[in-house]
């Protein structure tokens, strides 16, 4: 599998099923809160490898390697920056290891540095830039088939990202936005900003992931379909998380409900289709049902 197979399936025309939630996916099988998913990558490989496992088991074509915040300012909070090498290498091998002899793509996820660029915050952008640089690179050399920058909410840092990346690596690369805002990333950025300032650079597909209801999310899909001709990955959250009267949090959306916005989404300019937060494997069996159905008519 390469990454080019990706964009020549969608020049075909054809829907592909990205995969569900990682983080509240481990939560739900005994991940602490507040505990950074990467650690299991090295404490629990077989927890990560079943949730890849059960992706493709419901139909996941590309699923999202568990690197979220494999890059050494999020890792430190778990002091485990020394380690970031090691991790990034053996959430691909997980990924792939689930993959293999599958047809499914493997992505390399890169989430925020979660550091504000200077002048708002202290992070210079060069070494914003070194750090996706250096994640990116252990991604590659782990044989991911593509790359991912997502949930950014600010344009300086998805710029920074970029570059880095493209420092190391000519796969094929993605960069979603957050739009948590509604119509806005946290910073501001609407989507029209996003894919203004992205088409300037070496990037293959824009997405959207996380952010906020599915009526906003499909609202900044249609936003950015009319400022962009470039592939659009989608990735909603299922619903707007609460807590309920057991103090856990709860996604109401059901996996009907997920199934059922394909369609709306496709037709509104999608053509990577899965689920971020609360998205579980029977959500996403519910998508990818109805992706098979618009990829055979």
């Amino acid at each position: 599998m390469y990454s080019n197979d990706v964009m020549a399936m969608l020049t075909a025309g054809k829907v592909l099923v990205l995969d569900g939630a990682t983080g509240t996916n481990l939560q739900a099988r005994g991940l602490e809160s507040g505990t950074l998913s990467e650690s299991w990558v090295l404490e629990h490989p077989e927890k990560i490898l079943r949730l890849h496992q059960d992706f493709i088991q419901a139909g996941a074509n590309v699923i999202l390697t568990c690197s979220f915040n494999g890059n050494r300012y999020r890792l430190q909070h778990a002091d485990l920056q020394e380690k970031a090498d090691e991790i990034n290498r053996k959430a691909v091998a997980l990924a792939k290891q689930a993959a293999d002899g599958k047809n499914v793509f493997v992505a390399g996820s890169l989430g925020p540095t979660g550091q504000m660029l200077a002048p708002y915050g202290t992070l210079d952008p060069a070494d914003a830039e070194a750090s996706y640089a250096t994640q990116a690179a252990s991604l590659s050399a782990a044989g991911v088939d593509l790359l991912v920058i997502e949930t950014q909410f600010d344009i300086g840092e998805a710029v920074a990202a970029v570059k880095g990346v493209r420092s190391v690596s000519n796969l094929l690369l993605a960069v979603s936005f957050s739009y948590d805002r509604g119509s806005r990333t946290m910073m501001g950025v609407k989507p029209a900003q996003a894919a203004a300032e992205m088409e300037k650079l070496p990037v293959d597909i824009l997405g959207i992931n996380c952010g906020r209801s599915l009526e906003e999310n499909l609202k900044a899909l249609v936003d950015l379909r009319s400022a962009t001709s470039l592939p659009i990955w989608f990735k909603p959250n299922a619903g707007m998380p609460h807590v309920d009267d057991d103090g856990k949090t709860v996604y109401d959306v059901s996996p009907q409900s997920m199934g059922e916005g394909v369609p709306v989404w496709v037709e509104a300019g999608a053509s990577l289709i899965g689920g971020c937060c609360g998205t579980s494997p029977q959500h996403l069996a519910a998508i990818a049902v109805k992706v098979s159905g618009l990829n055979a008519a």
